[in-house]
């Protein structure tokens, strides 16, 4: 409990300490003055003035934020050190500054476990690694270390001729040849359909092998991962919004239970998970919508393009938006992870990763 615990407070102090860390480097680096430096939202817990700016630990750490001087048309007094004083480029530059170094910290995640620990990549033999609670091969009694040798009398030679025969059976009785510490046994069991790809799932991963990396290749291999989970995450998302379909998030409580997990498993996995959180949060701040970076990036953006900028009703009309929007979102993401705690499983077999996996 106690390693959970510090798994869980490490893990978002560090993610939310860098993100504004970011924004706060950047306006002192460009001269913009800071009142508050918050870590959480709401009531103020413990705090210190130091200098110009006011250090906070707030009731809810579900985020954080930074408060430069003269932030709004309201505030905004004409000072040469306030925000709104500085040029719509040097705005967008504090204001991606945020995501930026949550894309940082993941790269160097990333490189880092690969470097230290090998480069992971899916094993191709027919052995399983890890089964998913609740699915029909943990319901079979099939354990990880087993070797498939055969579906339906098909000799099975790669995981990847496993992964095609079990996708091709959704909803059929199937017979399944495993071996387990040198003896041969047979299960009967029935793929799982599933509804996004129209494939048989049995809820069996491969086990991973760790190849060792230089540190350039490392770090080009972390760069290259950074790239690969940010595109594959828009693509998921864009093919749910384009199908009208349910999009699988997952919310606070969601992460505190994946990083429990993960703390448990090891370092490399351990890191390996706040470096994807890291990644998430970056590209979710960089989201199009007011109150979050993207927004005030929008807002920069459409200054430099007219030459005017966004009135003040127009921002409060926007951030009223925004963050109803934002609250949507969590109340969506926490009933996910109530139906995925209630189903006793927080992973997806197929959401997990795109390499195949019956």
């Amino acid at each position: 409990m106690l390693i959970s615990i510090l798994a869980v407070l490490g893990t978002f102090g560090l993610v939310i300490f860098l993100h504004e860390g970011g924004h706060f480097l950047l306006c002192k680096g460009l001269r913009v003055r800071v009142e508050r430096f918050a870590f959480g939202f709401g009531p103020e817990l413990i705090g210190f003035q130091y200098g110009e700016t006011r250090y906070s630990l707030c009731a809810f750490p579900l985020g954080g934020f930074v408060k430069p001087a003269g932030e709004s048309l309201e505030e905004s007094r004409g000072d040469p050190h306030e925000y709104l004083s500085k040029s719509w480029t040097a705005r967008l530059a504090i204001v991606l500054a945020g995501p930026a170094m949550n894309y940082l910290l993941a790269i160097l995640l990333f490189t880092g476990v690969i470097y230290f620990w090998g480069l992971s990549q899916p094993s191709s033999q027919p052995v399983i690694g890890e089964l998913v609670a609740g699915y029909p091969a943990a319901q079979a009694g099939l354990q990880a270390g087993d070797r498939i040798l055969a579906v339906e009398q098909t000799a099975i030679a790669s995981w990847q001729e496993l992964a095609q025969l079990i996708h091709r059976r959704p909803g059929r009785k199937t017979s399944l040849s495993y071996e387990r510490a040198g003896k041969k046994f047979r299960t009967l069991l029935v793929p799982r359909r599933d509804a996004n790809q129209n494939v048989g799932l049995i809820g069996i991963l491969p086990r991973t092998e760790h190849i060792s990396q230089s540190l350039w290749s490392s770090l080009r291999t972390g760069c290259s991962q950074s790239y690969f989970w940010s595109a594959y995450t828009l693509k998921v998302l864009a093919s749910h919004v384009i199908q009208w379909e349910k999009p699988d998030l997952a919310g606070p409580v969601g992460i505190v239970q994946m990083v429990s997990r993960a703390a448990h498993t090891g370092i490399p996995d351990f890191l390996s998970l706040v470096g994807l959180i890291s990644l998430a949060i970056g590209l979710f701040n960089l989201f199009p919508i007011p109150m979050l970076d993207g927004g005030h990036a929008a807002f920069c953006l459409w200054e430099g393009l007219t030459r005017k900028r966004v009135t003040e009703k127009t921002m409060q009309v926007a951030n009223l938006v925004g963050i109803s929007v934002l609250i949507a979102i969590l109340i969506f993401a926490t009933h996910n992870d109530i139906l995925r705690l209630r189903g006793g499983s927080w992973q997806t077999p197929e959401a997990q990763t795109p390499t195949p996996k019956p």
